[in-house]
């Protein structure tokens, strides 16, 4: 098997977090609140196979994949409404994930080797009403307090209204482009070769690798059987489960920007030249 390649990156600057399923369980509640839906008009629960498909990628939950799959006897309106109901009961329970609270916690102090300071910024395809139902609980409130409001960007965000979803790399930028804004004087703006992305789902993944930035997938360990033998592609931002052509902004297969991760606690700091 070919080795993997080493390339010559800078120090880590700055880390950007997608938050579903990533830093909390809500992909787990997502789920439980479409099956509830589902068993109620007699079809079965969301496979994975289905839900791979749309996790990261802005409205799909509800969108035509899910809706060819699910046959349901109700309008696309009602489905909705209804699993917006579900919802309102559940976000409010979702819990940070295993080494979400004391990875943020190290990076808001962490410098990397050059003795830059690490940044930190939030770039979630949730919406702004979802973001507060689920930032209601106290440890989540807790735990997503770690991002200044200035660098937690939601999908709702105004500045994102001509934008595309993930795999694009639209919100990803913008993330980046809310931390050179507000750098403290003296600091050279940080470029995209210089940030990290962590990441659950696979179209988040290629959103990351198509911004030029590194990523971190840590995927659910449901996700993991899906892509059992396509990890390589899928740390590549190779998969392609949404078309959106630029291939020119796809990596490499074992081009060293990319690695998976069974949870946050595992993430190797010194890696990505960081010192805690």
């Amino acid at each position: 098997m070919a080795s993997v390649k080493m390339p010559n990156l800078p120090p880590v600057r700055a880390c950007i977090f997608d938050m579903d399923g990533l830093l909390i369980n809500t992909e787990d509640i997502y789920t439980l609140c479409a099956n509830i839906v589902l068993e109620k008009y007699g079809r079965p629960h969301l496979p994975w196979s289905i839900k791979a498909q749309l996790m990261g990628v802005p409205g799909a939950s509800t969108g035509e994949t899910f809706h060819s799959w699910a046959q349901l006897p109700i309008p696309r309106e009602q489905f909705n409404k209804e699993l917006k109901d579900q919802q309102r009961i559940y976000f409010p329970e979702c819990k940070p994930l295993l080494g979400a609270h004391r990875l943020l916690r190290a990076l808001k102090v962490a410098h990397n080797t050059n003795g830059a300071k690490i940044h930190i910024a939030l770039a979630t395809s949730t919406n702004k009403i979802n973001y507060e139902l689920k930032a209601s609980s106290p440890e989540t409130k807790e735990l997503l307090a770690n991002f200044d409001d200035s660098r937690r960007i939601l999908w709702t965000d105004p500045r994102l209204e001509k934008a595309r979803g993930k795999p694009a790399p639209d919100i990803f930028l913008l993330a980046l482009q809310s931390i050179n804004d507000s750098l403290d004087e003296g600091e050279a703006p940080i470029a995209p070769e210089e940030c990290l992305v962590f990441e659950d789902s696979v179209p988040g993944v290629e959103a990351g690798r198509r911004a030029k930035m590194r990523v971190v997938w840590v995927p659910h360990q449901a996700l993991v059987a899906e892509y059992a033998g396509k990890e390589k592609p899928v740390l590549a931002g190779r998969i392609g489960l949404v078309k959106i052509g630029d291939e020119w902004q796809l990596g490499e297969i074992d081009d060293g920007w990319a690695m998976k991760l069974s949870s946050l606690e595992e993430f190797p700091y010194g890696d990505f030249g960081i010192s805690v």
